[in-house]
């Protein structure tokens, strides 16, 4: 049984004290819930993934090879499906968990897109997500200095799932419009 969403909220409030890690894990299950409603994928596991997957950033700081995989475990003893766990593990490479399903790549490339489409929303005088059209993503995008952090192949990977890139930001931009309450933009 797949835990509810609060039990994994409750886990990321108590973990996460650092607001902008909480509302980058909002922005990622937005995008993980969008992009699994358009691979037909089931938008609850998918979306508590996302909500989990950097559960543990504040914990293994500076341990990178640990981050995602004590996430992973947290998030398998709350009961979350064994693909769910698998993706929080696999989103970061240095664990040496292998990227290997559907759910894996999409945790892999919301990840990083959340992080481009905040920081666009950002460099906005108004910092409003809701004046963010798709077309300036796809241009910042491209820009290899703005939002440097961004890993820009790993938002890529999209294709791997079988969309095109510039469906895969314009989704990502418009599941974060979304909750834009919520991640403050």
């Amino acid at each position: 049984m797949t835990p509810d969403r609060a039990a994994v909220l409750a886990e990321v409030e108590a973990r996460v004290a650092n607001e902008n890690l909480r509302r980058h894990m909002l922005a990622t299950e937005a995008i993980m819930r969008a992009l699994a409603r358009r691979l037909g994928e089931d938008p609850d596991v998918w979306g508590l993934a996302g909500l989990g997957h950097d559960l543990d950033a504040e914990e293994t700081e500076g341990d990178f090879a640990r981050h995602g995989a004590v996430a992973a475990e947290r998030l398998r003893v709350l009961g979350l499906p064994a693909a769910a766990v698998h993706a929080v593990a696999a989103h970061n490479p240095d664990t040496g968990v292998a990227a290997t399903g559907g759910i894996d790549i999409g945790l892999i490339a919301a990840d990083q897109l959340s992080g481009l489409v905040t920081a666009a929303a950002l460099v906005r005088p108004d910092k409003d997500l809701a004046g963010v059209k798709p077309k300036s993503v796809r241009k910042r995008y491209r820009e290899g200095a703005f939002a440097r952090g961004v890993d820009r192949a790993a938002i890529a990977r999209c294709e791997e799932l079988g969309l095109e890139l510039d469906d895969f930001l314009g989704l990502g931009l418009v599941a974060m419009q979304g909750i834009a309450a919520d991640l403050g933009l």
